[in-house]
């Protein structure tokens, strides 16, 4: 392998947005990706991450969350107050010079995409060079998540195990990043350690959840609203990333619990990778993914998660769907404690992202899929500004946005029992499921409700001067219910022209107005 023959820090790998005025009087043109050392240095002038794969994204801004705690010294409470310090960096409007400097020259050499067995590849364990089997390696197929690999089915694009499209650096990199992440659980490449041979690696701290990050104008209000202020007991030399330990950790022995805030975004993945670089090491020819730990499990927590309970009491984040809206969630975003027999728990980044600024969206990003190895759709999605209505800005409007979500969850699940109803009603067949009408229904519903929940949330009183945020519930609650029946209506035309379905249609649709009442 080329030891350091590409270097994170200085290689152009991360894509970018630059903002509109960022060209305005330097006659340069921008390029359209930059090493970890720019996206830092430059934050100020890049609108964001231009990575295509959501997974990929929330990765790769927590590893950047991470770097922005250590150049601005945000990894620890003290000295003086961690708020008034963060707002000193916002006023300075970039990220230190001096700190970013000294970050790298102190960690140079573990940033590179390569190393020689015995080195430090960043975010990789070189062991395995010796430790797995050469002759069968997962292939760059596999380490790519969008890649058909073995015999699964091809989906975004057709490729071979034996002649594989071999991935740039940025490339590989990225999806390094996503098997730490979102690693599936199961069967893996064989680990042979200590004389043992094992082949099952535990799922990644991200595996089927989603991610809720604040967005500011700049990549640089991003990072710093995306820091939480770590509690006081956090010292750095404890609260580690993985390429500042010392020696790799021993993968016979369980995991260690990371015991702060930058060991938490980085330090939690359970799977260990080696990318095998293709001549001068602008391609990535093989890798190796297996397991990083035999036994133990990091424990799963993050703050860009919503918590929940289930009917068991455990705690578990909210799992993506691709199905579901944003809006959907806007109250559990929004809200100190927000309603839900889930108990649902604010993500802790937002309890002070507003300190950074009342104009920053959401973004969500995630991956929907299973525990294992099965993965459905990427998700991606925004919020217009939000920030301004969270609960300690807006204590009048903030529950006012749960109640408009509430009002249009409430009818969805209606028309939902509605259609079942009248499907049940009109067949024959016991055993036909009218999932048909159930995805027509939803499909024509649920895009018109957030429209409305959007239009009427921006309408919302964020000054606190008039009750319930100048929400008028029965208006809103008319409005969604109008959408309900109207796609009720259109669903269930086509029976209509029956008796008998004309009666099942005319009896279920009492389910829009809340069923039958019952009898005391």
């Amino acid at each position: 392998m080329p030891g350091g023959s590409y270097s994170l820090v200085d290689e152009p790998w991360i894509p970018v947005r630059w903002r509109s005025d960022a060209q305005e009087g330097t006659g340069e043109d921008l390029p359209p990706r930059v090493g970890l050392r720019d996206a830092l240095l430059r934050a100020e002038s890049i609108a964001g991450l231009a990575i295509a794969d959501p997974p990929a994204h929330t990765a790769l801004l927590r590893i950047l969350y991470a770097l922005t705690a250590r150049v601005t010294k945000l990894d620890e409470a003290g000295p003086g107050g961690w708020t008034d310090r963060r707002l000193d960096v916002l006023v300075e409007g970039r990220l230190p010079v001096r700190g970013v400097e000294e970050y790298f020259g102190r960690y140079r050499d573990r940033f590179f995409a390569y190393d020689s067995v015995g080195g430090r590849p960043w975010m990789q364990d070189a062991r395995l060079a010796e430790q797995c089997d050469p002759d069968n390696t997962a292939g760059v197929n596999k380490l790519v998540v969008t890649r058909p690999a073995g015999n699964n089915h091809a989906w975004f694009r057709h490729g071979s195990d034996v002649a594989p499209d071999l991935p740039t650096v940025s490339e590989a990199v990225l999806n390094l990043l996503v098997w730490h992440y979102f690693g599936p659980s199961g069967r893996c490449s064989a680990r042979e350690v200590n004389g043992v041979k094992s082949a099952s690696a535990t799922a990644g701290p991200l595996r089927t959840a989603l991610s809720y990050h604040p967005e500011g104008e700049s990549l640089f209000e991003t990072l710093l609203a995306g820091l939480v202020p770590p509690p006081h007991t956090v010292r750095r030399a404890d609260d580690q990333c993985p390429w500042e330990w010392d020696e790799l950790p021993d993968p016979d022995r369980a995991p260690k619990a990371p015991v702060g805030p930058c060991a938490r975004l980085t330090a939690c993945s359970q799977h260990a990778l080696l990318l095998v670089p293709e001549g001068d090491g602008q391609l990535v020819r093989d890798a190796y993914i297996t397991w990083a730990y035999r036994t133990g499990r990091i424990p799963r927590d993050d703050d860009f998660l919503i918590w929940q309970i289930s009917q068991q009491g455990n705690r578990y984040p909210r799992p993506a769907d691709a199905q579901r809206g944003l809006w959907r969630d806007l109250d559990a975003l929004l809200l100190l404690k927000p309603s839900g027999t889930t108990q649902p728990e604010r993500p802790k980044v937002f309890h002070s992202a507003h300190e950074v600024s009342d104009r920053l969206r959401v973004r969500a990003l995630g991956f929907d899929q299973e525990g294992q190895a099965k993965d459905t759709q990427f998700v991606d999605a925004s919020t217009p500004t939000v920030f301004d209505v969270v609960e300690e800005q807006a204590p009048q409007a903030a529950p006012a946005a749960g109640r408009l979500r509430h009002l249009g969850e409430l009818f969805g699940w209606r028309l939902e029992r509605a259609v079942k109803r009248a499907w049940a009603a009109y067949v024959t067949d016991a055993k036909a499921k009218p999932d048909t009408w159930v995805a027509e229904a939803a499909a024509r519903y649920w895009p018109r409700a957030e429209r409305e929940f959007w239009l009427r949330f921006c309408d919302l009183d964020r000054t606190n001067a008039l009750p319930n945020g100048g929400l008028d519930p029965a208006e809103a609650r008319k409005a969604f219910l109008r959408l309900a029946e109207e796609a009720y209506e259109a669903v269930t035309a086509t029976v209509t022209r029956t008796q008998r379905g004309a009666k099942a249609v005319f009896e279920a649709r009492i389910e829009l107005y809340g069923g039958d009442r019952k009898k005391k």
